[in-house]
């Protein structure tokens, strides 16, 4: 497996709309693989067919694992999902609002609205159809991938212009969070 190469902003292949995958041959499969090997080099929780510049309807997915209560990873608890030619076809009214990053978009957060709840239908990488549910944070990782089919960036969908953040500037925010929270405890515990 190779690392395929990620565009990044401002590549105009990343604003382009998607065209349906056709065919499930061998050269599909090699490709698919090569996502996946791509996405979890760089760290990443999906990766989708325009940011390695192909405009086709093909997405690779792997939720976040489970944790033990130390918080190590519980083996065997990531699901990877390779969507193709997926489709979104019920959103929840609920809404949360959540930090979001982009492989294509390197070094910087930015706040953005989900609906909370999602239901896809597509093809799987072999050519079956599914209808699968997701919830909370697997809901939000498959809007953002479908999104990127449709030509869609987290940035076009900030909660407000001024909600995106440099990767330095987050951490500077939090660790400032967590000091005035540091000092408000031991204020409530020196009482």
């Amino acid at each position: 497996m190779s690392k395929l190469p990620i565009v990044t902003i401002p590549a105009a292949g990343l604003r382009e709309k998607t065209r349906p995958v056709t065919r499930f041959d061998a050269d599909l499969q090699r490709l698919i693989d090569d996502m996946v090997d791509t996405m979890r080099q760089a760290n990443g929780v999906g990766l989708a067919a325009p940011q390695i510049g192909l405009p086709i309807k093909l997405a690779v997915i792997e939720t976040l694992p489970e944790e033990d209560d130390d918080g190590n990873e519980i083996e065997g608890t990531r699901d990877l999902f390779v969507v193709v030619n997926p489709e979104i076809y019920w959103m929840s009214k609920e809404t949360m609002k959540g930090l979001e990053g982009c492989l294509s978009i390197p070094g910087y957060i930015g706040e953005v609205e989900r609906a909370e709840s999602i239901r896809v239908r597509g093809l799987d990488r072999h050519g079956r159809k599914f209808r699968l549910r997701f919830d909370d944070w697997d809901a939000r990782i498959f809007q953002h991938e479908i999104d990127h089919l449709n030509g869609i960036l987290y940035i076009d969908k900030l909660t407000a212009p001024e909600n995106i953040w440099t990767e330095e500037e987050f951490e500077a925010m939090r660790a400032a969070r967590q000091e005035n929270t540091d000092e408000e405890q031991s204020a409530v515990v020196g009482d």
